[in-house]
């Protein structure tokens, strides 16, 4: 019998559909591949945000989407496990997202969006974490994130209100 292959011996980023669902290669780096991950998304996104205007912005995010849930639905496949840490084109997604709803590109805020998106993401409360076991395919790998985006904003908006 021979040993279980690693999954990421099964990626190749020659692969456009690996070189985006690893987050440009930002999912291979350890410890933590979400954390650069979100990273990659915040800086990012930070940088087309204010070039692309929200509206385009939130077309790219939402285009984004839907092409990531086939992107990590492929890539879970053939690295043979559902939503490996490495598949980090989700958080990119989701910290798009949070990024919509900050009230200025600045360090203070893209730092808030991404403190926040990160511990709504590893912390998975509820729906999160029944929506992250519940759903096996390519939109569960997206859905997970996009709820833990979705507290990040609320916390921005509260967190904007009050500053």
């Amino acid at each position: 019998m021979t040993a279980p292959q690693n999954p990421l011996e099964r990626v190749n980023l020659r692969n456009p559909i690996h070189f985006l669902a690893l987050g440009f290669g930002s999912g291979l780096l350890r410890p933590a591949p979400g954390t650069w991950g979100s990273l990659a998304g915040v800086v990012l996104g930070a940088l087309l945000l204010p070039w692309l205007g929200a509206k385009t912005f939130l077309i790219l995010t939402a285009l984004c989407f839907f092409i990531g849930v086939w992107l990590c639905e492929r890539t879970s496949h053939d690295m043979g496990v559902h939503d490996h840490g490495s598949i980090v084109w989700d958080e990119i997604v989701a910290v798009f997202l949070v990024l919509l709803a900050v009230p200025q590109i600045s360090w203070f805020w893209c730092a808030v969006a991404f403190v926040t998106f990160r511990v709504f993401d590893i912390l998975k409360p509820y729906p999160i974490r029944y929506f992250d076991e519940k759903l096996t395919n390519g939109f569960g790998i997206m859905a997970d994130d996009i709820l833990a985006a979705g507290y990040s904003i609320l916390v921005i908006f509260a967190l904007a209100h009050f500053i």
